[in-house]
Formats: C-alpha cells, structure tokens, sequence
C-alpha cells in the first residue's frame, strides 16, 4: 500500500509543482473531502482499510436500571462527523484526522493501545481498529481528482 501512495506521490509532484498555490490550495479541499467522505462511510460500514470488518465489541450487559434496555450502537458513530474527523488542506499538505481527546480515543482503537474506559476502571488492551487509512478505492479516488482537475 506504502508504495501505491509513493508512486502516486512521484507521479504527480511534478504536475502540482507547475499549479499556482491558489489552485493547489482547490485541489487539496477537494482531495481532503472526498477522502474524508470515503473514510465515513468505511467507518459507517465497520470496515478496516484491507476491506476486513472490525473486531466485534466485547459482549455487554444491555440491561443497566430495571425496567431500562440499552440499545446496541455502532462503533465510532460520532466519531465518524465532520465535527471530529477534520480535514486541513493549505498548498503543501492535506491533513485528515482527529484532535484532542478524540484523537487520543482514535489512536487506542487505531494501533491497538491500552487504555482506561473511565479513571477508575481498569487498564485494557483495545482491539486494533483501523480508523482512518488508505485503501486502493481511495487511491482511485485520488488520482480521479488530480486528473480532472489538471485537465481544466
């Protein structure tokens, strides 16, 4: 995958060397929203970039007070909105990702880390959940915009 992207990367230097840093700056929103968007839906999908689904949850308790049912909810559903998962894109570089406390609950999942639910709960090995990565449908997607935009 490493060598997709830097393939890609050499393939296109030269011809966004040549854009004026207004255009470059169009093209790196644009890039960074579609790839925000493929990233969404991969989330709403449950899916790692390799096209594998996450580890399920452990099992829980869904009952809590009498008479109260707990719903199951999907992982990461807020994580996945434009409030958290933000895209930064200036003439050089496009930044997509988490900041703050999310971003420490992204990197767990991501790498697979330790961590604690709560203060007082224990310290737990989290399952590896890829939360933001490249797929070769991004890449598509990425090489799509970059040649309909230099085709202008």
């Amino acid at each position: 995958m490493n060598n997709h992207l830097e393939a890609l990367e050499d393939w296109a230097a030269g011809l966004l060397g040549q854009l004026e840093p207004a255009s470059r700056n169009r093209l790196a929103r644009s890039l960074g929203q579609a790839l925000r968007r493929s990233q969404q839906q991969r989330i709403i999908a449950q899916k790692n970039p390799d096209d594998s689904k996450y580890v399920p949850r452990k099992q829980q308790n869904l009952r809590g007070k009498q008479g109260r049912l707990k719903r199951k909810v999907k992982m990461f559903q807020k994580l996945r909105t434009a409030t958290f998962l933000r895209v930064q894109g200036d003439a050089n570089v496009i930044n997509i990702g988490f900041s703050g406390r999310i971003a420490r609950i992204a990197r767990v999942h991501q790498y697979g880390l330790k961590d604690r639910a709560e203060r007082t709960a224990p310290t737990i090995r989290y399952l590896q959940r890829e939360v933001i990565g490249f797929s070769q449908t991004d890449l598509g997607v990425v090489r799509e915009i970059l040649l309909t935009h230099l085709s202008y």
